[in-house]
């Protein structure tokens, strides 16, 4: 996701959040930062995330 970090501070999230995205260091997302980053890329959580076993 290209302009992560710019995407998600547009939408009142803090740089602390886009960092956690970036590194892939995130284990849980809240459905309304979910709902920015979804409607700023205009995608589905379902083009963005992935599922991994531990």
């Amino acid at each position: 996701m290209k302009n992560n970090k710019k995407i998600l501070t547009n939408n009142k999230n803090t740089d602390k959040i886009a960092s956690i995205l970036k590194t892939n260091k995130g284990k849980a997302i809240r459905f309304s930062t979910l709902d920015a980053i979804c409607k700023a890329l205009n995608c589905t959580p379902g083009d963005i995330l992935e599922y991994r076993e531990d």
